[in-house]
């Protein structure tokens, strides 16, 4: 896959994917996972994304990595521990395959609720799904080969979309849902 940045219409498929690659991690991780859900914008039903899946693996003890590495790797994902965010362990598709992205979260952390609050947000706020997605578009165009300057420009508004989901939030009193796998 190109490292180029495309952003793409809505693709019916990726919930598919999703489910595909979710059944396969449940049956490698068993017990060792407490959540398997799709995260990101192809988990947002008519957002425009990159045709990237990514999923989000809740785990008891991030710490722990002797508890789930290997049931990730064993569904097809190498480690990546060149990952600087340490709120998060991070794997990725062997070569050759179709570009995914696990991210294996501690289960009520921060960082773990961030992502299900964000991603329920947009699914009930189409008007600002639109707005990220012209705001991707335009990032993309300004940024087609400059990756990790695309994923900064993001971040004022996902933080504008993260303080209007944070209100919804108390006002809908959210909690995460069932978890997908």
């Amino acid at each position: 896959m190109s490292d180029e940045i495309l952003i793409h219409e809505y693709q019916d498929e990726w919930p598919l994917l999703f489910h595909e690659v979710g059944l396969k991690l449940r049956k490698s991780l068993g017990e060792a996972a407490s959540r398997i859900d799709h995260i990101g914008s192809t988990s947002v039903p008519g957002l425009h994304a990159k045709p990237i899946i990514d999923i989000q693996i809740s785990v008891r003890r991030l710490e722990r990595m002797e508890e789930y590495k290997a049931g990730i790797e064993r569904a097809g994902f190498l480690h990546r521990p060149e990952n600087p965010d340490l709120t998060k362990r991070y794997f990725r598709e062997l070569p050759g395959h179709r570009r995914t992205h696990i991210h294996v979260r501690e289960e009520g952390s921060w960082s773990q609720q961030f992502a299900l609050l964000f991603r329920d947000y947009l699914r009930c706020h189409p008007d600002d799904c639109k707005i990220y997605a012209d705001d991707k578009y335009e990032l993309a165009r300004t940024f087609r080969h400059q990756r990790e300057a695309y994923v900064n420009a993001k971040e004022p508004m996902i933080w504008t979309i993260m303080n209007k989901a944070t209100r919804w939030s108390q006002q809908t009193g959210w909690r995460p849902g069932v978890s997908d796998h």
